[in-house]
């Protein structure tokens, strides 16, 4: 196997976060609590809150509506922090040394998208000695339910929250959380299944048969005018279908209508 790609190494060991990280991460936390931003942690800290699993993570994942990562930016910048914005979309970045911290207001798709039921339903918690919020299961799961790339593949991840949280899930909120998209989560749920034969019991039956009989009706009557999807799951993968094959580019349409994208017009790159 490449190394190009190295596999997260995961266990229940706690793992050892160097102190100026940390310090880089208490300092992000507290300033933005005092500035009442609302924003969830997410990322490995989150799954080692609902699994147990730890792994070693280079950056701190905060997740908040795009209107107000703004907002943050200019006051992280205020505070010394360098800011940047590589993705309206999705993603804005606040540096300090060689380390950093991610806030994220959706999925790079555009399909997902962060709102203040994701900060409602959030957990409190401690996260390096400061008093925040943790992301909630449902919203973990799908938060990482399109992240099925060759370089990078979070099924694991998600059969494993399912598999540490599934009996206390709240099924009707992950349903609506994926909304059109289902197919993901029932082929989530078709892989835990595989991994667990077991535990199939975790998934109440009646979700079982929903999403299998939307499917069923789905193969009695096919479609003809459904987009290619392809480019939502990773747009390099599926290049040739949208390059070449004459496909529709739906994930530029869905990038294009997200609103409100991150705003990096008050921010000096230099800064």
């Amino acid at each position: 196997m490449s190394d190009e790609y190295p596999i997260p190494v995961t266990s229940s060991v706690p793992v050892v976060v160097p102190e100026e990280q940390q310090k880089l991460f208490r300092q992000v936390l507290i300033h933005l609590n005092e500035r009442n931003v609302p924003c969830v942690v997410s990322g490995a800290v989150a799954l080692q809150k609902h699994t147990g699993i730890c792994r070693f993570t280079k950056d701190l994942d905060l997740f908040l509506p795009a209107q107000h990562v703004t907002k943050a930016l200019q006051s992280l910048r205020a505070d010394g922090f360098r800011c940047e914005v590589p993705d309206p979309v999705w993603l804005a970045k606040a540096h300090q040394g060689e380390f950093f911290v991610d806030l994220i207001s959706g999925m790079s798709n555009a399909v997902i998208v962060v709102d203040q039921g994701w900060i409602d339903r959030a957990h409190p918690s401690e996260v390096f000695g400061v008093q925040c919020k943790v992301l909630a299961p449902e919203e973990l799961i799908a938060s990482k339910l399109f992240v099925t790339r060759r370089e990078r593949f979070d099924g694991a991840d998600i059969a494993h929250v399912i598999f540490c949280t599934g009996s206390r899930l709240d099924w009707s909120r992950l349903l609506e959380l994926i909304g059109e998209h289902w197919e993901l989560l029932l082929w989530a749920l078709v892989f835990f299944h595989y991994i667990y034969p077991r535990c199939a019991d975790v998934v109440p039956r009646a979700v079982w048969e929903d999403l299998v009989q939307r499917f069923q009706k789905k193969l009695a009557h096919p479609d003809s005018e459904a987009p290619f999807r392809g480019s939502l799951i990773d747009p390099n993968m599926f290049a040739i279908d949208v390059n070449e094959w004459g496909m529709e580019d739906i994930l530029e349409e869905y990038r294009r209508r997200r609103e409100p994208k991150i705003s990096d017009r008050d921010l000096d790159p230099a800064a």
